[in-house]
């Protein structure tokens, strides 16, 4: 990983989390009889734009958080914790690549342009402020992955249904949850210097809101593959749904793991099986079925 820390000007954009934006093509694959290759080509750009936003995200991060990064086991090898970026000039960077990736947002798709924006916008009031309140931290982490949801479909005029973006945004608090769990394992003697909000978070609290979680998500898959208006085959994908909630609950309790879901999907083989043979089932029963 020596050439990847040599270069902090892109690894401040963190591009191993850029896995989470790939829930851009999600709209795509789910209407895989209708794609064209400008479609694709939209998404691939709309794809890009999220990672380029999501980057000035870290960026602001990364700088807000410099001296309690510096202080963390593992962030205080970021670029700007570790020295290895000035940051102001990371700042700099970071807002030249936001107005850049913005103009060509509009280009693209205007209300498009309009939702990078309001994501940028929130994660800096969770930067800044919201990230200190409990439960509200990880709402907005969860928001974020919506955002993304609804930016894949903007961008190739489809909309998904409501049932979907419930899915998604659970989903999302499950792994945000988990995060929280993990970072609370990893810094219980001293969790408040890194991250106040920990001060406000048990184990036994996350265990539980995991739980609550991880059923309603279950249960509106679910719901979401009879009454999407897909065919009723979307119902054999279930299993692997819950299998993949399992497996990472199984991580999460028995291996300690859970603090970075990006890590776990490109790690874990059981995961990365799960997801990608999703993907593939997915197609095909929307391609032959429907």
């Amino acid at each position: 990983m020596s050439w990847y820390r040599s270069m902090p000007y892109f690894a401040i954009l963190r591009p191993k989390q850029w896995t989470k934006n790939l829930l851009v093509f999600a709209a795509l694959i789910f209407s895989i009889k209708i794609v064209t290759i400008d479609m694709l080509v939209r998404c691939i750009a709309g794809f890009s734009l999220f990672c380029l936003v999501s980057g000035c995200v870290y960026v602001l991060n990364d700088y807000v958080d410099r001296d309690a990064d510096g202080r963390h086991p593992e962030k205080r090898y970021r670029p700007i914790a570790s020295g290895r970026l000035e940051p102001f000039r990371a700042l700099a960077f970071g807002c030249l690549l936001l107005f850049s990736s913005l103009a060509l947002a509009f280009a693209l798709d205007s209300w498009f342009s309009v939702l990078l924006l309001g994501y940028f916008i929130i994660n800096v009031a969770y930067s800044i402020k919201l990230k200190h309140v409990v439960i509200i931290d990880i709402m907005v982490i969860a928001f974020g992955f919506v955002l993304r949801a609804i930016g894949g479909g903007l961008v190739i005029g489809i909309a998904f249904t409501p049932w979907f973006l419930i899915c998604t945004m659970l989903l999302a608090l499950f792994l945000a949850i988990s995060k929280r769990r993990h970072e609370l394992a990893l810094l219980s003697e001293n969790k408040g210097e890194h991250r106040k909000v920990l001060e406000q978070y048990s184990s036994e609290l996350l265990n539980q809101l995991n739980s609550i979680v991880t059923t309603a998500a279950i249960m509106s898959y679910s719901l979401f593959t009879f009454t999407s208006g897909h065919t009723i085959h979307l119902m054999w994908t279930i299993p692997l749904v819950m299998y993949g909630i399992f497996r990472y609950l199984y991580l999460i309790h028995m291996k300690g793991k859970g603090g970075r879901p990006e890590e776990i999907l490109l790690e874990d083989s059981h995961i990365l099986t799960t997801v990608m043979l999703f993907a593939v089932m997915i197609v095909v029963i929307l391609y032959y079925f429907e």
